[in-house]
């Protein structure tokens, strides 16, 4: 026999942030979105940088099933919870805000979007920030662009679909974002008009209506603040088939991106 003491086996950084985020969700009985998940988790974990942070996180609910469900897509909900009516809202009402005295560049919040389409919305699988004239099509081009696949462990597995959102953070440009967006349908299947959460009252549902009529899909959001840009789904988009022949033509053009 030997006299050294026996090992005890400490698990690694990322179940020690996993175990942290099963902790930071018991306390939470609605539920929290990926990105607010990620940000509670943070604080706990200042060290750790975002994106590994953010790797730990992704699928907590299929890395640690007996403590972790998700009630809808894009919220993780503790077990504890789960004979609790799921419909319990995530979200509290935003207040409306002051007036913005500056202006934040619209391209700050691609990557933003990106990361909220797929984690939290759970709407696409992979997703890009674009922009500018990457389609070399003034309206063709989205801002963000994103696509959906089945996954492996998925038992009936469905076509790829292309999702496309076009970000407005001057609420004069509603109109022109809408047209925008509309003109994205020629070639997604999903199309998401992305607008300040402050916009005229009057307007808004406006737009509203706009976007239950044609199938957009419609997210609000703070302008002013890219680093927790709050996004909130008002109307969810329509699904419909595009034309194939723009489909291809344009995804061409950031195929290495997107299919990567």
């Amino acid at each position: 026999m030997t006299d050294e003491p026996q090992r005890t086996r400490r698990p690694n950084l990322r179940a020690r942030i996993r175990l942290t985020a099963v902790e930071v969700l018991y306390n939470h009985p609605a539920g929290l979105t990926y990105t607010e998940l990620v940000q509670a988790v943070r604080q706990l974990h200042p060290d750790r940088n975002l994106k590994s942070l953010s790797n730990d996180l992704v699928n907590l609910d299929r890395h640690v099933p007996a403590k972790v469900y998700k009630p809808i897509k894009g919220v993780y909900r503790h077990c504890r919870f789960k004979d609790t009516a799921d419909s319990t809202s995530v979200e509290a009402p935003k207040a409306p805000l002051a007036a913005r005295p500056i202006k934040v560049a619209e391209e700050k919040f691609y990557a933003p979007f990106a990361a909220w389409l797929m984690h939290d919305l759970e709407e696409a699988t992979v997703a890009i920030p674009l922009g500018g004239n990457a389609f070399r099509d003034r309206w063709g081009t989205p801002d963000v662009i994103g696509k959906a696949e089945s996954r492996r462990s998925d038992v009936i597995k469905g076509p790829t679909s292309i999702v496309s959102a076009e970000i407005k953070v001057d609420t004069a440009s509603l109109l022109i974002g809408f047209g925008q967006a509309c003109a994205h349908l020629l070639f997604s299947h999903k199309s998401y008009l992305v607008v300040p959460e402050d916009g005229p009252a009057e307007e808004m549902d406006r737009l509203i209506a706009r976007c239950q009529m044609f199938g957009i899909g419609l997210v609000t959001f703070d302008a002013t603040n890219p680093a927790k840009p709050g996004f909130r789904l008002l109307v969810r988009p329509k699904k419909h088939e595009p034309d194939l022949y723009y489909t291809n033509r344009y995804i061409k053009r950031v195929e290495s991106k997107l299919f990567s």
